[in-house]
């Protein structure tokens, strides 16, 4: 099927943007898509009069629009796993007393799908919507131990516990497969513990990771083992859920 070129000019500039978290100008634009400027220019300014994109005043450069925020929010709301994680991620914190989270792979990053805040004055709050690494987040070891392992390519420093190193990350995550859960010891944060598990679908495919983050002071290492054990608890009773969901609409159609 042919292509729409000036559309898929546009898609490959916002995907572009994307990773550019400072913007950029026409004139880089035009040279990463290898088009000309004037050309480029009228392909921002159509997305910005929609609002996938925004143009600094200051710098000219441009960034993603609000418009795709509210596009990722409604996908997110309509994802069938975040519906069927919500009440297991309440059951997570009522047990731990800690943030709950579950989230899926995009790309090389974790896309957190959904997150139940825990009652405590000092707690680890993430977006949802929030994308981060797979390298150094326990969700993201997760996805990659169990699921596709392939390493992303930068595995970049965000802390001094980071593991930069493919070959040490490999070993981690093989750790993680032989004991079924993955943890983050203030890689991607500092003060902040996190344990994931993975979650299965009917034919035992991984189809997201789930897991808990506090501040490393209550979050001790001495206690992760306890805490894993709650999270694979429920974890795998999520699976089990989606598993059965599956089979339901199988018969479903089956029927019909």
């Amino acid at each position: 099927m042919a292509e729409i070129q000036s559309l898929a000019r546009g898609l490959r500039a916002l995907d572009i943007l994307e990773a550019e978290t400072e913007g950029m100008g026409v004139t880089g634009l035009a040279r990463r898509i290898d088009i000309d400027k004037s050309t480029a220019s009228r392909i921002m300014k159509t997305l910005a009069i929609y609002g996938y994109v925004e143009q600094s005043s200051e710098t000219r450069r441009y960034t993603l629009g609000p418009r795709l925020v509210r596009l990722g929010q409604s996908l997110l709301n309509r994802t069938p796993l975040r519906d069927q994680a919500r009440p297991y991620l309440r059951e997570l914190v009522a047990q731990t007393q800690e943030c709950a989270h579950i989230a899926v792979r995009a790309n090389d990053q974790v896309l957190y799908l959904d997150q139940v805040e825990a009652a405590a004055s000092l707690r680890v709050s993430t977006g949802v919507g929030t994308l981060a690494p797979l390298h150094c987040t326990a969700l993201g070891k997760v996805l990659l131990a169990f699921g596709d392992s392939r390493l992303p390519e930068q595995l970049e420093r965000y802390t001094p516990r980071t593991i930069t190193d493919a070959d040490t990350l490999r070993m981690h995550l093989e750790q993680a497969r032989r004991q079924g859960y993955a943890i983050d010891d203030e890689e991607f944060s500092y003060d902040v513990r996190c344990v994931a598990v993975p979650l299965y679908g009917l034919e035992g495919e991984v189809v997201g990771a789930i897991g808990i983050s506090g501040p490393g002071a209550r979050l001790a290492l001495s206690r992760i083992h306890d805490l894993a054990q709650v999270v694979q608890r429920i974890g795998q009773t999520l699976s089990d859920r989606l598993a059965y969901r599956h089979e339901e609409y199988a018969e479903s159609g089956q029927d019909a």
